[in-house]
Order: structure tokens, then sequence, then C-alpha cells
């Protein structure tokens, strides 16, 4: 079990890992071993997830999500397999985390007196600024 939160634990048997070939700089490594680490997650299927936290996670995930809500993540930042199943791992972790925290809804405010006042006192001037540069028909 991957601990997120004290109430939210994910089954190691809900992730998927393949390994595939990373792209970039790795000397003669780079075309024999597969050190790039895809970690499939799927989100909309996971039991280990409440409502609100899958729907924020889905929201997060962005480009990141497939249309059946896997959740990929690619890990190659690393030279070696190990140190990039990690990265990805703590990725997913950080990422959930990030779900769980639920946002603090907007409290709608009232412009003050005050703010009103001068904005309807520029209004007047701009107003009476532009009425000078008007032509005045017969005064001349």
């Amino acid at each position: 079990m991957i601990r997120i939160t004290d109430h939210i634990s994910i089954d190691e048997g809900e992730l998927d890992e393949r390994f595939i070939r990373a792209s970039g700089p790795g000397g003669q490594n780079v075309n024999k071993l597969a050190t790039a680490v895809q970690l499939r997650f799927d989100v909309r299927r996971s039991p280990s997830l409440p409502d609100d936290v899958r729907a924020r996670l889905e929201k997060l995930a962005g480009s990141r999500l497939t249309h059946a809500g896997v959740l990929v993540i690619t890990a190659q930042r690393h030279r070696t397999q190990e140190r990039n199943r990690q990265d990805a791992l703590d990725r997913l972790i950080e990422l959930v985390r990030r779900a769980t925290v639920a946002p603090v809804p907007r409290r709608p405010t009232k412009p003050t007196k005050g703010s009103r006042e001068r904005r309807l006192d520029s209004k007047r001037r701009r107003s009476t600024i532009k009425g000078m540069r008007r032509a005045r028909p017969g005064v001349e």
C-alpha cells in the first residue's frame, strides 16, 4: 500500500509500470536499455479515491489523463530505471496530495462606497474632457 494521506492509500496493484526507451542523451545505453518509466493509474476505476478527490485529480491531471480516465506519468530524468520509477511514484503521490486539498470557496464582495464614488468621479472627469473636444455648432 502506498500511503498518500492518513485516509487515502493506493494499492500497488492499481499501478501499472511500463519501461520505455528514454529520449535525449545517454551515450551507448540510450538505444539498448529501457530506463524511462511510464506509470499508469486508473483514476476513474480506483476504489482508493473518494469522489471529490477523484474529480479534482482529473482536473489537475490535464493532458496526462487519457479519455479512458487513466493517468499517465512518464519519468525519464534519471539514467537508471530504479530512480525513474521512484521519480514517477513521487510525482503521482504529490499530484494526489494536491487533489486532496479542497479549494477555498470565493466569498463574493461588494465594492466599497469610496471606490464607487472614485470610479464615478473619474468617469465624470473623463466625460468633461471629451465634451470640451466637441465642436459647438454656431459658436465661432
